[in-house]
Formats: C-alpha cells, sequence, structure tokens
C-alpha cells in the first residue's frame, strides 16, 4: 500500500519551518562574515590562483593563529561591556621579559615563561580593578597601560630587539610551536593551541553559566547585579585572561621568529578590535560570538596576504579594513533590525 501524500497542512507547515530556519541563519550574527570570508576567498582565488596553493595558505594560518588568541579573549571581554588596548603592548613585553631572564641566566626558559604570565596577569588585575573599583572607563585605563608596557620594554631593551638565539631542543618551544609537515603542507603546534582555545571559550561563552554571567553583565549590568551576578568579578577575570592571553600569543610569535621585539604588536589592539566586531560581536557589549571571531580574524588575516598577492600596495590595507569594518557593521545593523520586525 502506498503511503499517503502529505496534506496541504502539513506542506504548509514545513514550508513555514524552512522559511523560518533561513531567516533565523540569516539573521544570526555570522552570517555576515561567513559570506565576506567566501567571496574574499573566491574573489582572491580568481586573480591569482596561487592564493590557495599549499604554501599561502600554510603561512596564512601562521600569522593568523598568533593574532587570533588575543581576539578570542577580547571577545569575551567586549561581551562583557570592555576592551583593552594594552594587548598590543604585552605581545611585545611578554617575550622581552622572557627572554631577558633567560638569557641572562636569571632562570630556565620554562620558568621565565610561566613568570611572562603571571605578570601579564598582574597587569591585566591592574587593568580590571581600576576600571571596576575606580570606575575609570577601560578606554583611559588600558591607554595608560599601554604606554607604560611599552615603555618598560623600550627601556628594558634600549628601545632594540633582543639578540637572537636558538631555541631548537628545548621542550617548551616544541610545544608552543614545533612544526611537522602534513604532505607538503607545514603545521605549526600553535594552530592547535588556537583550536583548544576557540573551542573551550566558545563552549564558556554559550554553554556554561558563566558565559550567561559575562552577556549579563554586558548587556544590562544593573539587572545583572539584581540577579546575583558578581559583575565586577567577571570583568577582572575577563581583563585577566586577555592580558595572558595576549602575552602567550606573542611568546609563540617570538619562539617562531627567534627574536623580542619591544615594538612587536603594534598597533595589534585595534586590529584585534576589529576582528571580534566584524566578526558580530556588539561594540556595546551583551553579545558575542567566538565563531564569528574566528571569521573575522581569517577575514582580516586573508585580506592582508590577499592584496599583496594580487599587486595592491600593502599600504592600502587600513582602506580595506576600514571599508570591511563599516559595511560590517551596517549589515549587522539592518539584519537585526529585519529579524526584530519579523521580516
Amino acid at each position: 500500500m502506498a503511503d499517503a501524500a502529505p496534506s496541504p497542512n502539513e506542506l504548509d507547515q514545513a514550508r513555514a519551518q524552512k522559511g523560518s530556519f533561513l531567516r533565523n541563519a540569516i539573521a544570526a550574527p555570522e552570517f555576515g562574515p561567513f559570506v565576506l570570508f567566501v567571496l574574499e576567498l573566491a574573489v582572491f582565488y580568481a586573480i591569482n590562483p596561487a592564493f590557495l596553493s599549499v604554501l599561502n595558505i600554510s603561512n596564512t594560518l601562521t600569522f593568523t593563529v598568533e593574532l587570533g588568541l588575543i581576539a578570542l579573549a577580547m571577545t569575551l571581554l567586549m561581551t562583557a561591556g570592555e576592551f583593552d588596548l594594552s594587548v598590543g603592548s604585552l605581545f611585545g613585553f611578554a617575550p622581552v621579559l622572557m627572554w631577558t631572564l633567560y638569557n641572562g641566566g636569571i632562570m630556565s626558559l620554562s620558568v621565565a615563561f610561566v613568570v611572562s604570565l603571571v605578570v601579564a596577569a598582574l597587569i591585566g588585575l591592574v587593568n580590571g580593578l581600576f576600571v571596576t573599583r575606580l570606575k575609570i572607563p577601560s578606554f583611559l585605563v588600558t591607554l595608560g597601560m599601554l604606554l607604560v608596557v611599552r615603555g618598560t620594554a623600550l627601556f628594558v631593551t634600549d628601545g632594540f630587539p633582543q639578540r637572537t638565539w636558538s631555541a631548537g631542543g628545548q621542550w617548551l618551544a616544541n610545544i608552543l610551536v614545533g612544526d611537522f609537515y602534513v604532505g607538503p603542507f607545514r603545521v605549526y603546534a600553535s594552530i592547535f593551541w588556537f583550536a583548544a582555545a576557540a573551542i573551550l571559550l566558545g563552549y564558556v561563552l554559550t554553554q556554561s553559566k558563566y558565559g550567561n554571567w559575562i552577556q549579563a553583565t554586558g548587556g544590562n549590568p544593573v539587572a545583572a547585579r539584581a540577579r546575583g551576578v558578581d559583575v565586577n568579578r567577571v570583568k577582572v577575570i575577563l581583563f585577566v585572561l586577555t592580558a595572558v592571553m595576549s602575552a602567550f600569543a606573542g611568546v609563540i610569535s617570538s619562539i617562531r621568529t627567534s627574536a623580542a621585539n619591544p615594538n612587536s604588536g603594534s598597533g595589534y589592539e585595534l586590529e584585534v578590535i576589529a576582528m571580534v566586531v566584524i566578526g558580530g560581536t556588539a561594540l556595546t557589549g551583551g553579545r558575542g560570538t567566538i565563531l564569528g571571531t574566528v571569521l573575522g580574524i581569517f577575514i582580516l588575516r586573508v585580506m592582508r596576504n590577499g592584496i599583496v598577492l594580487i599587486g595592491v600596495p600593502g599600504l592600502a590595507y587600513n582602506i580595506f579594513i576600514g571599508a570591511i569594518i563599516l559595511g560590517m557593521m551596517a549589515l549587522h545593523s539592518w539584519l537585526e533590525r529585519r529579524h526584530q520586525a519579523g521580516t
């Protein structure tokens, strides 16, 4: 006996469910970045097929994940309604501190690594306490900390990069940036650190009680306090996390490049914030997405790489970034209005 044909009501319900799914997908903050990323890949590949070569993909991933580690932590901080301008200076300062201690014979590389992360955590703690206890805007606090940390790195090194060294044979170097080949594809261990951080922080933000606290803190801190959320504690912890991740990324970069430059990381703070905002995290707090940030990270790093390969002057990079930020903000605003209107 043949199965009965679906009734008109069942067909209408199926169409409605399909339409609702499509509307929700389009309204998701990750939709815009995903479309832009795909278009970006298609355009650059069409102009120069070498863009998707194994060597170029490998090189792009190497640089991407180091800056991406900072952006992942910044996503949580911005979701809580704050941001940190000192991340770029910490990116340069932490390896300077670590290699100064190691090259001077003061301590082993692994201990110096831990010390650099602890110092970074203390800097993040100071940022958090100034913002939450003294009620100073995070823009001013972290701008001041940027100058203090960058100035300290320059003073310690007299403005010159640390002398080069060989980290070969150090177990810490192998764990952080050890590399191997999968066919012609060169893979650095740092990409696994990035993937682990993205998965862990994504789970924290979307699947844990603490993630709800973060979003409540950024969305409506008064209501969050009324429901028992320790808003100040949430923010302080996130400032510490962001500082530690910045130091960790800087150390990874210094080992890979065999150089600890006190000026490294200059301008990273604005590029990181751009990655997070392009990915769909609200600049005013209350809404954040790790998946969107991952897309934002790749959008900007692929853009930097692609414009060079197609012959656009590298100095034009900021023009493209500014245009992308303005365009994505307009798109996010338009999609959110349509979603709220139910269309």
